[in-house]
């Protein structure tokens, strides 16, 4: 089996140490940003999950702005003091744009600054293992379990299991807080998206049977 361009290390396999005795299994190679190489990589669409997140944001704000707005308007009744209220609410909005767009752009600029999220091969795949980090694992899709979609509010995504769970070891304190959510969410700490990837599902899910060939459970 040849090992895709870009890989760091030997795939993962099962076997005792040179030495004698069993070591249990080889931990999965680890990059910290998936290689731009492969035949078929999946990136982020950092332009539609923006306009999703400010919509959300939105949404949770105007009703506030409104009442703030309304109750100003009510209990002004001198002109002079319904301008301060419009001016002290137009503060008010810039203030609470200010505070909703700061962190929306960093995780933004997180997520894409990653790189892509998944790289397919004849071998195998690389896949992120934090959402708004650039490290990846490499897997041989003789070590992947299943791939399959699960969907959990507006996030739609690929989700990844291995056959061996230990192949994941050694990846950091912060992966392991990050895939114990996502555990609890997908049933695997290994996703990536597909409702805001710059290919369509129905592109990367044929990608995902095409290169695999058989070779892993897909639902």
């Amino acid at each position: 089996m040849t090992t895709p361009a870009g890989h760091p290390s030997q795939p993962f396999h099962g076997g005792p140490p040179p030495g004698g005795g069993w070591a249990g299994p080889v931990p999965a190679p680890v990059t910290r940003r998936i290689p731009e190489d492969q035949p078929f990589v999946v990136r982020p669409n950092i332009a539609k999950r923006g306009l999703l997140m400010t919509g959300v944001a939105l949404a949770l704000i105007l009703p506030t702005i409104a009442c703030c707005a309304g109750l100003g308007i009510v209990n002004s009744a001198d002109p002079q003091m319904r301008a301060e209220s419009v001016l002290g609410i137009l503060g008010l909005v810039g203030c609470l744009l200010l505070l909703v767009a700061l962190p929306l752009g960093v995780q933004l600029w997180l997520i894409g600054s990653g790189g892509p999220v998944l790289a397919l091969g004849p071998a195998g795949l690389w896949i992120r293992t934090r959402p708004t980090r650039g490290q990846a694992v490499w897997l041989p899709w003789e070590g992947v379990a299943q791939i399959s979609r699960r969907r959990w509010s507006l996030e739609k995504m690929l989700v990844v299991t291995p056959r061996d769970a230990r192949v994941l070891q050694n990846l950091g304190a912060f992966t392991a807080l990050d895939g114990a959510a996502l555990n609890a969410f997908y049933g695997s700490g290994l996703v990536a998206t597909l409702n805001f990837a710059d290919r369509p599902e129905a592109e990367i899910m044929a990608a995902v049977a095409h290169y695999s060939a058989g070779r892993c459970q897909l639902s």
